[in-house]
């Protein structure tokens, strides 16, 4: 059962993921599953993680001096919510994010964000095997196209789907926004 113990990550709901080369994605209502989420957690006073990457390559759109690197307004952090900067595809590595959740004493974990089979995966994995009951919000992430080893297309869909099978019942329970919002609610 989720309790005030539980903090909100939403991972890398940034500009740059706008842009056309990117491709096709699924889940295009992703950004306002997030902000509903977002809505609701605000007004539980529970805590609120954003996790911005940040790239060091100066031509990537995560590089600060693009207006990639912004986080969404949609989603964009308010008063003190705090905002961790990565520089990988995991939240917890080269972040103290592990050290403020146990500060906390944070228990529980929802993760959300972009993109479902890199940096929300990464994080998710590490969220677990670090002991965190965690939850990732399925509609709540979204992933673009992939083209495999092979030279194969898979679909938007597919990769969303196949990393949340990975996910689930291993690393995290797998939601939707209205089951989360439920428990939430239901308490």
């Amino acid at each position: 059962m989720l309790n005030g113990k539980c903090a909100l990550l939403i991972i890398d709901v940034q500009k740059a993921f706008e842009v056309k080369k990117w491709g096709v994605r699924n889940n295009p209502n992703a950004e306002e599953n997030i902000e509903q989420i977002l809505s609701v957690w605000r007004n539980l006073g529970w805590d609120i993680i954003h996790v911005q990457h940040k790239s060091n390559k100066v031509d990537s759109g995560f590089h600060p001096n693009h207006a990639g690197f912004q986080i969404k307004e949609i989603v964009k952090p308010i008063k003190d919510e705090v905002v961790i900067e990565k520089t990988v595809n995991s939240a917890f590595i080269g972040t103290d994010l592990e050290n403020l959740l146990k500060e906390k004493q944070i228990t529980q974990v929802v993760v959300t964000g972009l993109t479902t089979p890199h940096c929300v995966s990464t994080s998710t994995r590490m969220s677990g095997n670090l002991g965190f009951d965690t939850y990732l919000v399925s509609d709540a992430t979204a992933a673009f196209g992939l083209k495999g080893h092979d030279g194969k297309y898979y679909r938007p869909e597919e990769v969303h789907d196949v990393s949340l099978v990975a996910l689930n019942e291993e690393f995290a329970t797998i939601l939707t926004t209205n089951e989360l919002i439920g428990k939430l609610k239901n308490g």
